[in-house]
């Protein structure tokens, strides 16, 4: 035999008995091999390998007690996607699993799409989706029988907040096209206007997510406000549910100079990224309001929190303590397109130090989230918060709020939106 060849199959002999040895040492990936060829040849009822692939992953997955790491299938991967562009077929809203109740609900409906001008509101619950139950169902399902061609319908069965019994919501699908940045009122030729209809002196922005077009939106809108010399803004972040971390990190640079943004750590807490704040394009240091709730979450979490801790005499947070989801999930792509998983990595910590995640153990009293500049908390819960989400909604479609209903024969007054006056005083009272 050449010399050559004796030397090759000596090398190929080599690493065969490494990967040999690797093999046999891993017996719990051995085992599930087996397991997935036993289930697929011998079970009764007959079973697709992908299937029972998909099925092993999830298990895995349910093990962490992570909801936010997910599977996604191969068939899920285009609507994903879209989410993260902003730009779909479907009804036009933000949905998630209730951590108690494991129920799909409402985090934010889309403003000017069909579930936005239907009356679906944050906090409603979506008990069954054309017929079928969405107990028990994936966040994945539930986005995925909700997509689909623009002018389908799809009937969703719909628990307002407060009431005790469904609405049957008859939705035709349509091409979302979402914008994120928001301002106070309707102009007639639809576009926004950003500043205070009552104090043309305060800029009022809104952001209801964190994607990649969110910076270029805002900055436009905060460019238009410096062309009309506002002297104050007041940024709302209610029912925010978040977005992408590069998003949230350069939408706080706008708006201080220098220091911590935000730190991200592994497992152990160790630091693995610290992003700081660049003088280049940030606005003038104006007085600031930012408006946070209970939804407000991840992405927008790190912008309240950032400006927080790095502009405590000049920007108060007002309102009530944000969500706490304080972890970054990486979209890791499968071999073989089986799909992808979407895996809690790492955890992101305040300029402060200090941890915005709640954990799933950690009660009321604990640290986390965002919680208001003191004296600036406003509670809005209940039927309070459902009427505001009512009249942000017919605002936002060019309707005439309905006012309040009197009671003993007084006349009805016109909703007022305490957590954003609380807001108009901080910054008027800093103006002035």
């Amino acid at each position: 035999m050449p010399r050559r060849n004796l030397a090759l199959l000596m090398i190929v002999t080599v690493v065969s008995l490494l990967c040999y040895h690797r093999v046999q040492r891993n017996d719990a990936g051995r085992v599930l091999v087996g397991a997935m060829e036993t289930i697929e040849h011998r079970a009764l009822e007959e079973v697709d390998r992908q299937t029972l692939f998909e099925g092993a992953v999830q298990g895995m997955l349910e093990r962490l007690n992570d909801e936010h790491s997910a599977y996604i299938s191969p068939r899920a991967i285009q609507g994903f996607n879209e989410t993260l562009d902003q730009e779909f077929g479907g009804v036009g809203m933000e949905v998630g699993l209730d951590r108690k109740t494991n129920q799909l609900v409402v985090m934010s409906p889309l403003v000017g799409t069909p579930a936005y001008r239907a009356g679906i509101r944050a906090g409603d619950k979506i008990l069954r989706i054309d017929g079928r139950s969405t107990q028990g169902m994936s966040l994945q399902d539930a986005v995925r029988l909700m997509r689909g061609r623009p002018g389908q319908t799809v009937t969703l069965s719909v628990l307002h907040e407060g009431d005790q019994q469904p609405t049957q919501v008859e939705l035709v699908r349509a091409k979302i096209q979402v914008d994120t940045v928001l301002g106070d009122t309707r102009l007639p030729d639809g576009s926004w206007s950003f500043t205070l209809e009552e104090d043309p002196r305060v800029g009022y922005v809104r952001v209801t997510s964190f994607t990649e077009h969110t910076p270029k939106e805002l900055r436009r809108a905060l460019d238009e406000l410096m062309s009309k010399s506002v002297r104050g803004l007041i940024l709302d972040l209610r029912d925010d549910p978040g977005g992408l971390l590069e998003t949230a990190v350069e939408v706080a640079d706008m708006f201080i100079s220098s220091g911590v943004i935000v730190t991200t750590r592994d497992r152990r807490e160790r630091i693995v990224d610290e992003r700081r704040a660049t003088a280049k394009g940030t606005y003038p240091p104006l007085p600031m309001a930012v408006l946070v709730n209970g939804a407000t979450a991840s992405a927008s979490e790190i912008v309240a929190a950032c400006l927080q801790d790095n502009a405590p005499g000049r920007v108060a947070i007002v309102g009530q303590r944000t969500y706490g989801k304080g972890t970054v999930q990486e979209i890791i792509n499968l071999e073989g397109e089986r799909g992808a998983l979407k895996l809690t990595t790492r955890s992101y910590w305040r300029p402060s130090g200090k941890n915005i995640h709640r954990g799933e153990d950690d009660p009321d009293d604990a640290e986390w989230g965002v919680s208001p500049t003191p004296g600036y908390e406003v509670v809005v819960e209940g039927e309070e918060l459902s009427r505001l989400r009512t009249w942000r909604r017919q605002r936002d479609v060019g309707q005439q709020p309905e006012p309040d209903g009197g009671s003993n024969g007084e006349a009805a007054e016109p909703f007022v939106d305490r957590q954003l006056r609380k807001a108009i005083e901080y910054v008027e009272g800093r103006i002035e």
